[in-house]
């Protein structure tokens, strides 16, 4: 008499096989695509409160100085300086020139308005720190004109 002892990845072949077949067919998703939609997401993000303020900017000085409250920095500053920086680093970092620079800038950003401004956000800005933190440490991928001008000039893919 043959004992037979239960495996459960042999139990259903069906589902393992399944399984196997959507990780196989998802690890073929371009990551170059993942990344361009990552740069996007926050890059629009950016550039549409950048345009915000950019439209009412009596509304933008007030807002920093009635609701942010930056220490050091006068609400005229302030609001020049943001509003620059969300105008021109996305700019930066969905065309994936200096890429690098516009996450660096966003990421600064991110991180004075999660420890000065809203830090009651706190998902959404771990979400925007964590795509940013990735372009900084990682590049702006294949899709990017960072790309293109390395691989001509230096012959580097």
């Amino acid at each position: 008499m043959t004992s037979t002892t239960f495996d459960p990845l042999r139990y259903d072949n069906g589902l393992i096989a399944r399984l196997d077949m959507l990780r196989t067919t998802a690890g073929r998703f371009p990551l170059s695509l993942i990344e361009l939609g990552m740069r996007l997401a926050v890059g629009v993000t950016f550039f549409r409160s950048g345009m915000n303020k950019l439209e009412s900017f009596d509304t933008a000085i007030n807002l920093f100085r009635d609701e942010y409250r930056l220490p050091l920095l006068p609400p005229e500053i302030a609001a020049y300086m943001g509003t620059t920086v969300e105008l021109g680093a996305p700019v930066l970092l969905v065309l994936g020139v200096f890429a690098r620079l516009g996450a660096a800038a966003l990421l600064t950003m991110t991180l004075v308005i999660q420890f000065l401004v809203y830090p009651e956000n706190w998902p959404e800005h771990l979400m925007w720190a964590s795509i940013l933190a990735y372009v900084l440490s990682r590049g702006a991928g294949k899709l990017s004109i960072d790309r293109l001008v390395a691989f001509n000039l230096f012959g580097r893919k």
